[in-house]
């Protein structure tokens, strides 16, 4: 993450109240939902709320303001550079002649006399473990070690029907706090993990980060209802429509669509539109719902008695 000061725009100094002033002014004008046709308005809105929720945890920005951790919350290590006489001074970034946090580390694990130890040989030539990459090496190596890498962090991402369906990004809060944008893969199912790469936990020892394990799950839709690829809806029409047929407007996932219903459709069964349904792979099926009006209206229920009368039919075997 970039400094989380100049994200929201506001100095050092800032105080609790202006922080949270800024930070809405700055979630409203990026928030998805009035951005829709921005396909950067994800990212911006996760960055905003990325640099707010590290800022306003007053442990984590007292820490990055004396520089011991970074935008991301990871530590940061001055490291230390030989003096005369074999000392020590701090305040020397790792380089020719000085040591990183992984030679500290390698240099308190040694043995007497100074000498540093690293991979070493078994009897007869045999391969031993390295205890700073948790590998078996074949004798001794030059140069540094690679630390052990981060642990993993699993998370899970609910995605709506219509993100899914158009491989969209969304924001995710993770565990630590931190919020990413994840790019949902074409065609995503639901169950179907995504690997982020470097956004998991960062290494003790030096090593590079773990991986974010994000594991798509679909919300729960208030029209459709799935079936694999394939999508279900009710649509309601009246009675003149099912008697007379017609032209009604069915939901769809990329919009609205026409359906033409036949004169005297029979509303026990659905009607098919193909290519409709998730990902365009699967068909949205409309079953039709015929809806009276609310209130009871005398003439259509003088109608209804004289076909009653003269013009019964079955439905039902009893």
């Amino acid at each position: 993450m970039r400094d989380p000061y100049t994200v929201l725009g506001v100095p050092r100094s800032v105080t609790e109240k202006d922080l949270k002033s800024a930070y809405r002014k700055l979630a409203k004008a990026h928030h998805p939902d009035q951005n829709q046709d921005d396909p950067k308005a994800h990212a911006k809105f996760a960055e905003v709320s990325s640099a707010y929720d590290f800022l306003s945890d007053k442990d984590k920005r007292a820490s990055y303001d004396r520089g011991e951790i970074d935008a991301d919350g990871n530590p940061r290590f001055a490291g230390f550079s030989r003096g005369a006489g074999g000392g020590a001074r701090p305040g020397a970034g790792a380089g020719a002649g000085g040591f990183s946090a992984e030679d500290i580390l390698k240099e308190f694990m040694s043995g007497f006399g100074g000498q540093q130890r690293g991979p070493t040989r078994g009897a007869g030539g045999s391969q031993s473990w390295d205890p700073f990459t948790g590998a078996s090496s074949g004798g001794f190596q030059g140069g540094r070690t690679t630390g052990m890498g981060g642990e993993d962090i699993n998370a899970t991402v609910t995605v709506t029907l219509e993100e899914a369906h158009v491989a969209g990004s969304v924001p995710l809060r993770m565990p630590t706090g931190k919020v990413l944008n994840v790019k949902l893969p074409d065609k995503v199912e639901e169950g179907q993990q995504i690997r982020l790469k470097g956004q998991g936990h960062p290494s003790p020892m030096g090593g590079a980060p773990g991986d974010a394990i994000v594991t798509v799950k679909f919300e729960r839709h208030k029209q459709f209802r799935r079936d694999g690829a394939d999508l279900r809806v009710d649509v309601p029409i009246t009675l003149y429509e099912a008697v007379l047929g017609g032209k009604v407007r069915v939901p769809t996932l990329d919009g609205s669509a026409e359906l033409n219903l036949p004169p005297s459709v029979n509303t026990a069964k659905a009607l098919r539109l193909k290519g409709k349904g998730l990902h365009g792979a699967g068909d949205l099926y409309a079953t039709l719902r015929v809806v009276l009006p609310e209130q009871g209206d005398p003439d259509l229920e003088s109608l209804m008695r004289f076909w009653r009368d003269q013009k019964p039919y079955k439905v039902r075997d009893n």
